[in-house]
């Protein structure tokens, strides 16, 4: 070398690997959330250029956070998101990690790629993401992570790294509930559908309405809130004809109790009401509320247990869907 080349940096070897200087770092230094065929480019990069990395910068570096980061909308004061989180802080501290939490005020490219530096800059060594958008997965996609993620929904945009319940199931096996009462004018109120647990929801309505042969209802739209379930319901139940309310969540089947008893429908003598989560009030609502349940402590604890496995071990996560129960309670009965 002359005095006038310069020695390759690692920002040298990662622009001719195509990986981003964190993964370079990584490479050097041993971790086992790299894939192969990433550490040998990375290494072949290495040797083209002649880098040899800085000894006593290595040592600095080697220190683990032991720290794991959620990405969490700010719909997290919802009772699925809180509850996972709490699983994931229980999880967590089990397996010797600290959690740091990021909620995002809302859901532009900016908040996001904002969220997930401000985790990386506490040196996260995996990423939770409780965000079951669209916009969401796609930042995703496009921010390249080099440390290992989980996502806690399933969508469309689907990345193989997520832990899921199944949502269209959950919605036919409500949806299948009030058509064996003998209920034919069955109406779903949807959350908000840029949730893909919403749009899964209306899904699975449909398809269990179509499968006995009747047809669906128009479905209102929602915001998870009581309020919003209140709303919708005043002018669903005008029609007498409508005899069953399948609500997307418990809050909002909550808002239809609330419209049943302002119309004169009696619960469950008039109308029968199913709502999804199982909230731990919804076996004290009167009457008690028939629903879906789904472990969101179960999710939460997986998915630490999915991220130390990739982080300590190396074993590359695996898309899994859970199937949901339906916990029937006195909400609903037979059409008379």
């Amino acid at each position: 070398m002359t005095e006038h080349q310069r020695a390759a940096s690692m920002r040298d070897v990662a622009a001719l690997a195509g990986v981003s200087h964190q993964t370079v770092s990584r490479v050097i230094n041993g971790h086992p959330s790299i894939r192969e065929s990433t550490r040998q480019r990375v290494q072949e990069a290495m040797l083209q250029l002649h880098y040899r990395p800085n000894r006593a910068a290595r040592a600095l570096v080697t220190a683990r956070s032991r720290t794991i980061g959620v990405l969490s909308t700010s719909a997290a004061a919802l009772y699925g998101p809180v509850s996972s989180i709490n699983a994931i802080q229980d999880a967590g501290r089990a397996a010797g990690y600290s959690v740091a939490v990021a909620q995002l005020p809302d859901l532009t490219g900016e908040s996001i790629a904002a969220g997930l530096d401000h985790l990386l800059a506490q040196s996260v060594e995996g990423i939770v993401v409780i965000a079951p958008q669209e916009v969401v997965i796609e930042q995703l996609q496009s921010a390249r992570l080099d440390v290992p993620y989980v996502t806690l929904q399933g969508g469309p945009s689907s990345l193989q790294r997520e832990l899921t319940v199944d949502q269209v199931a959950g919605a036919r096996a409500a949806t299948r509930h009030l058509v064996s009462l003998g209920h034919r004018r069955i109406v779903h109120l949807s959350g908000p559908l840029t949730w893909f647990e919403a749009q899964a929801r209306v899904h699975g309505y449909r398809q269990e309405l179509a499968h006995a042969g009747l047809d669906p209802e128009p479905v209102p739209e929602g915001d998870w809130t009581a309020e919003s379930g209140y709303r919708l319901a005043l002018e669903v139940l005008r029609d007498p004809g409508v005899t069953a309310v399948f609500a997307s969540n418990d809050q909002m089947a909550l808002g239809v109790y609330h419209a049943a008893y302002e119309r004169g429908r009696r619960l469950p003598d008039d109308l029968s009401v199913v709502g999804f989560d199982d909230i731990p009030e919804a076996a004290h609502f009167w009457p008690p509320l028939t629903t879906v349940f789904q472990d969101f402590t179960d999710l939460g604890r997986r998915s630490v247990e999915s991220l130390v496995a990739e982080i300590e071990g190396g074993e590359e996560l695996t898309a899994v869907s859970l199937l949901p129960d339906l916990i029937v309670r006195s909400s609903t009965t037979a059409l008379s």
